[in-house]
């Protein structure tokens, strides 16, 4: 389960993108990482309470559902297995770009490859997504362990050929936040949406036979996870590098590598940034199908995408979770330079949709379950509820900053246009087919 948890949150975004984080927000970007990981921290452990006390298969989904009505569960089941089918679309598309460096083959047809393997592995068990899920995971983590030991040593002046201690990089050239603390604020908006995928953890937690322990054990560890992956992560780069070299936008740690003397460190790190993305993409497939899966419970999809196979995976819902990356196949033969930046755009921020969903939801639940079964929190919200409105007022002032930010407003819009969407969408569900339930109380026996 922690694994799992690793590989949902851990891919080409600290990477890479953490880069254009530092050249925005200098040495302070570690506040920027600090914010977007307390919050996104707060976030799973309201949900972590909620799927506790009632483990459900469709987590945040359901929850949503129970809390604010069949709405709010149709609304963002299928946002999120939007934003879930757009990643698998998107992270091919990347994948194969990283390949045509090593197999001179069009990006079409690797996309095309890396789409049929994934679904391949998807189909076979659940027990093969999480092994494929732990061994990508386990050679991130060691990357990342190893960075930070090479990294930490040549900053503190440690490490052989190193000319001495270079960590005053983090307040020489401008200082520690050189372009002001609005700078900071708004990189944290940038950075919340890299944290995305923590969440993969609640929905494999209804196919375990011990969900709360795996819950429970999964959600303590994104504290340690945040600090040593992320912000331990960007101290090293800041620390090793000035902020504003320009090698750091292209990718930050191959920079520090090459800084260090790692033989052949582009190399390692492209092979390393590979597997991130096949990590990504082998978590979006299957969190995308099982969203899929349980909104046929409710009727908010068709119920022959409910059937499972003999292994008790839900093989049509897999497979319709990756029209759109077949789609996009097809858009990578025809608009080659265009398609990745297309998809990556169309999901916006649903993310954070999803995050004050969950937030809103335990608020509801949260207060329910104190009065009616407090025997059943036995994984509590800390400060329940001011830390839970506090971490609500945290988030709802993302979208509120991306209003204000030039870059962030065209994500703001779509996302918006999504959400309008679905509303629409569950107007036409709501007259037709199975009535849905509009206000169940909370099962406090076991599925």
């Amino acid at each position: 389960m922690a694994m799992i948890a690793i590989g949902g949150s851990v891919g080409a975004g600290l990477f890479i993108g953490s880069g254009a984080v530092i050249h925005a927000a200098g040495p302070a970007a570690l506040v920027s990482y600090a914010i977007a990981g307390v919050l996104v921290l707060l976030t799973l452990r309201a949900l972590g309470e909620m799927v506790v006390a009632q483990p459900a298969a469709g987590s945040f989904s359901d929850y949503a559902r129970i809390a604010l009505g069949p709405r709010a569960g149709f609304a963002i089941g299928w946002l999120y297995w939007w934003m879930y089918a757009v990643l698998v679309a998107a992270e091919a598309v990347a994948g194969a770009a990283i390949l045509a460096a090593w197999v001179p083959a069009p990006g079409w047809l690797l996309s095309l490859l890396l789409l049929v393997a994934m679904t391949a592995a998807n189909l076979v068990s659940v027990r093969a997504f999480g092994e494929t899920e732990t061994l990508f995971s386990l050679i991130k983590v060691a990357t990342i362990v190893a960075f930070l030991v090479l990294g930490g040593l040549f900053a503190l002046g440690l490490w052989p050929g190193a000319d001495g201690p270079t960590v005053a990089n983090l307040w020489q050239h401008g200082g520690f936040a050189p372009n002001g603390w609005t700078a900071v604020f708004a990189a944290t908006v940038v950075v919340l949406f890299s944290f995305g995928g923590v969440e993969i953890v609640t929905i494999a937690a209804g196919e375990t036979d011990e969900p709360e322990r795996g819950v429970a054990r999964a959600t303590t560890n994104v504290l340690w996870r945040i600090a040593l992956f992320y912000v331990a992560s960007i101290l090293v780069v800041v620390a090793v590098l000035p902020w504003d070299t320009a090698e750091l936008l292209e990718s930050p740690f191959v920079s520090v590598m090459e800084t260090v003397g790692v033989p052949a460190a582009p190399l390692i790190m492209q092979v390393v940034v590979f597997v991130a993305v096949l990590s990504v993409l082998n978590a979006a497939m299957y969190t995308s199908s099982r969203m899929l899966h349980v909104l046929t419970r409710q009727g908010d999809a068709p119920a022959a995408l409910a059937r499972v196979s003999r292994r008790g995976v839900p093989a049509r819902a897999i497979l319709l979770g990756t029209v759109v990356g077949y789609a996009s196949v097809v858009g990578n033969y025809l608009w080659p330079t265009t398609v990745f930046a297309f998809l990556v755009a169309s999901i916006g921020a649903i993310l954070l949709v999803l995050f004050l969903t969950i937030v809103v939801s335990q608020l509801v639940l949260g207060r329910r379950l104190r009065r009616e079964a407090p025997e059943r929190l036995t994984f509590r919200m800390w400060g329940f509820p001011y830390l839970s409105w506090a971490t609500l007022a945290g988030l709802v002032a993302v979208p509120v900053a991306m209003a204000f930010l030039p870059d962030q407003r065209g994500p703001l819009l779509a996302t918006l246009a999504a959400v309008a969407v679905v509303l629409a969408a569950y107007e036409v569900r709501r007259r037709v087919g199975r009535t849905p339930v509009s206000d169940r109380p909370l099962d406090l026996g076991r599925d």
